[in-house]
């Protein structure tokens, strides 16, 4: 169902995002960010009248969340690569990045307690307060901001131009490499998780036994092993971000700093064909989610940062959002072809080697447009 639910998440962004664009057209920065973000926050409302009612809500809430999820929060990043110059933005994002880190942790470890306490329906009612806070952030930091630059500063008060997102996106071979980046890096990232998977639940079998009396000790061993996972890579993605990426940022460069994840993706895949483990897959894991949640993140939210306002709002909003989907959706047919044509784990770990090594080539390609984008773009003094 999960699967499912990624290709029809990708359907309604192929109207979702069209959609955004146009309303991006009709009004200014701000109207837009505060707008979206009120929108979903009244969805959580109905979403709460629905259950109240005896609905069934839990896969439209999954459909849903599927898509919040990676439309706000492109649309936070656009709001910020439009708000800083790259030479601020490089310098700013990764702090940004700590906030982003230290919220996912803290909001996770909460959720379960908070569920236990106030129940799930009121936690419908604490993410709508929490969505129309961030509204009300949103409008204080737009004013806060440094006016010195007049030119930026009026531009901010109109809306954005009639082109559709994805005419930007094929019109522009820097903005298509995003795209394609975003694809293969989602492929490779949720092949992994799926590898991951396989191997705990084949290992819960062999401890426990597949009967139906053994079920609640398999649950508790894939529980476990999948607490310990995402345990680690927060905290090592919070260190990541914490005391590395800005040093990476600063001594390697943007170009350079987007190498890094696909070499370990790649490393970590070829040592899965010579040793394939549970052992391996689990440090594989933690290295590419906790790289992907850090460095990997605020890499690539800089890549936007010399494209127009158009681009940051509505190219970035269908890559983030459409595009990841798409990936999934790939995955999940290339998880369904393996199984049925009985692949084993090295068989799936030599696609995704191929596919880390087009994830480098993408990568390679992009550093040739970056150079021309950041040789053609006059350096705008920072404040």
């Amino acid at each position: 169902m999960k699967s499912y639910s990624s290709a029809g998440q990708a359907l309604l962004l192929l109207g979702l995002v069209p959609a955004y664009s146009a309303f991006a057209s009709r009004v200014n920065r701000i109207q837009l960010v505060q707008w979206v973000t009120l929108f979903f926050a009244g969805n959580l409302g109905l979403f709460l009248l629905a259950i109240r009612a005896g609905l069934h809500v839990g896969i439209v809430y999954f459909l849903w969340l599927g898509i919040f999820n990676l439309m706000v929060i492109a649309q936070f990043w656009a709001f910020a690569t439009d708000l800083y110059t790259p030479e601020q933005g490089k310098r700013s994002f990764p702090l940004i990045g700590v906030g982003s880190s230290l919220g996912a942790w803290v909001g996770s470890v909460r959720a379960g307690q908070v569920v236990e306490t106030i129940g799930t329906n009121r936690l419908l009612v604490v993410g709508a307060v929490v969505l129309v806070v961030c509204a009300f952030l949103a409008r204080l930091v737009y004013h806060l901001r440094p006016a010195t630059d007049v030119v930026r500063a009026a531009a901010a008060e109109k809306p954005l131009g009639r082109e559709g997102a994805f005419s930007l996106i094929f019109s522009d071979r820097y903005l298509t490499l995003i795209a394609c980046l975003a694809i293969l890096l989602n492929i490779v990232n949720t092949s992994g998780e799926y590898l991951f998977g396989r191997y705990v639940v084949e290992n819960a079998i062999a401890a426990h036994g597949a009967g139906p009396e053994a079920a609640e000790a398999r649950a508790a061993y894939i529980g476990g092993m999948y607490s310990h996972l995402f345990s680690t890579v927060n905290l090592v993605g919070f260190v990541l971000q914490m005391f590395v990426v800005s040093r990476v940022l600063k001594f390697l460069g943007l170009g350079r700093a987007l190498f890094i994840h696909p070499i370990v993706a790649l490393s970590g895949y070829l040592l899965m064909l010579k040793a394939p483990s549970i052992t391996a897959i689990s440090y594989l894991k933690v290295a590419d989610n906790s790289l992907d949640y850090s460095l990997g993140n605020t890499t690539k939210q800089a890549l936007w940062l010399p494209t127009s306002r158009e681009a940051k709002y509505k190219a970035k909003q269908a890559v983030d959002s459409f595009f990841v989907r798409t990936g999934d959706v790939l995955q999940a047919g290339l998880v369904f072809t393996g199984e049925r044509l009985a692949f084993a784990v090295p068989a799936f770990a030599t696609i995704n080697v191929v596919l880390a090594g087009a994830w480098l080539g993408v990568v390679v390609l992009l550093n040739r447009q970056l150079r021309e984008k950041e040789a053609d773009k006059p350096r705008v003094a920072s404040t």
